[in-house]
């Protein structure tokens, strides 16, 4: 669609972007979102379907699990976030609102740097960047999405872009992890090819550096170990994390075993008892004993379906890859370069990873946000 014909650009309250500037920093602002719910109701009548389609298979699907009282008010509780996140999606209406995101998410990186380096030093970024509540996958993600940010951020050049980028690659870099490189090229990729804009292919420079000075370490002996990670094709006990999805979701293959239950079904990792993030543990930071108790609720499959067919069973995923797959057919419709490479980065990483499932530091939460985006009327400019 043309420029001229484009719905003008919507800009949302100061206070609210001063909000997405802190979610990073303070995740449970994005329940905030809950105040945007009656925004689903301006959605066209198929997206409303296909939501109405989602929800009800997850509250069905509770029903036929071991627990079904407990299952059916934890599925209402996710379902009603998920929804809550898009519609903050639908009233955002533009990923350019999204961009505040970035201030708070520089904070991490900043707080990464510096708490690996005052409490562990050089050795510590050697074994992995970390931080004290972003895990570091999850750190490597959020580094992504700041660069995709930074690449499709329209209008002028500015020196901060550089830096912003800077400081987002080289804690991608530092973080080691293979499913946000698996994001940045796919989402990358999704964006120059399905954008219907001019090709920019310069939005592949950072995922090309990336993995050719991955490639270039081990014979240039690089003084940093977390580059020789990007290209191991080691699956790190995946596999044996897959199996144990399997067969619990055979115990309960119809509504699965219930949200956040599937825990003690993941023996490979349920054996290790509670754990903290990697950057906690090196500091000898336990976990809290009233912590413990709950530690099974996070553990995830690695892969984004086999989770939830663990917890919901066919019946929700059935929903799950109905709204998934729409999202995905809509915002290639619509071709905004940032929303596709969101949707279509995260479903690549999912293939290793669960990086749909709420609640998180907020990265999950804005795979739905893009998606509530993609719903809507509008289409790219």
């Amino acid at each position: 669609m043309s420029s001229s014909s484009a719905a003008p650009h919507f800009t949302p309250s100061r206070w609210v972007g001063w909000l997405l500037a802190l979610v990073p920093v303070f995740p449970p602002l994005y329940l905030a979102a809950f105040g945007a719910l009656g925004q689903l109701r301006t959605l066209p009548l198929a997206a409303r379907g296909v939501l109405f389609f989602f929800a009800a298979t997850q509250l069905i699907a509770a029903l036929f699990t071991p627990q079904p009282l407990l299952s059916l008010g934890l599925a209402a509780a996710r379902t009603l976030l998920i929804l809550a996140m898009i519609a903050a999606g639908v009233y955002l209406r533009d990923s350019r609102n999204l961009r505040p995101l970035l201030w708070g998410q520089l904070v991490i990186f900043a707080t990464a740097w510096g708490y690996t380096l005052l409490t562990q030093g050089f050795a510590g970024v050697q074994e992995r960047l970390g931080h004290p509540y972003y895990y570091v996958v999850s750190l490597g993600l959020v580094a992504v999405v700041s660069l995709w940010l930074v690449m499709f951020w329209r209008g002028a050049a500015a020196w901060w872009r550089w830096s912003a980028g800077l400081l987002a690659l080289v804690t991608f870099v530092a973080a080691g992890s293979r499913g946000p490189l698996l994001a940045l090229g796919v989402g990358s990729l999704a964006a120059l090819a399905l954008s219907g804009r001019q090709r920019r292919w310069w939005v592949m420079i950072p995922a090309a550096l990336v993995v050719a000075l991955a490639a270039a370490s081990s014979s240039l002996q690089l003084p940093l170990k977390p580059l020789d990670r990007l290209l191991n094709d080691q699956t790190s006990g995946r596999e044996y994390v897959w199996q144990d999805a399997v067969r619990g979701w055979q115990t309960s293959p119809v509504g699965g075993v219930g949200p956040y239950q599937g825990g003690p079904y993941l023996t490979y990792l349920y054996k290790d008892g509670c754990q903290l993030t990697p950057t906690l543990q090196r500091n000898k930071i336990e976990c809290p004993e009233q912590l413990s108790r709950w530690s099974s609720v996070w553990l995830i499959a690695h892969n984004a379906w086999l989770h939830w067919l663990l917890e919901s069973g066919v019946i929700g995923l059935s929903g799950l890859l109905g709204v998934m797959g729409y999202a995905l057919w809509r915002s290639a419709q619509q071709g905004d370069p940032f929303v596709l490479a969101v949707l279509f980065g995260y479903t690549a990483m999912n293939v290793v990873d669960v990086v749909i499932a709420v609640p998180s530091p907020h990265f999950s939460e804005l795979w739905w946000v893009c998606a509530g985006l993609a719903l809507t009327h509008r289409r790219s400019a």
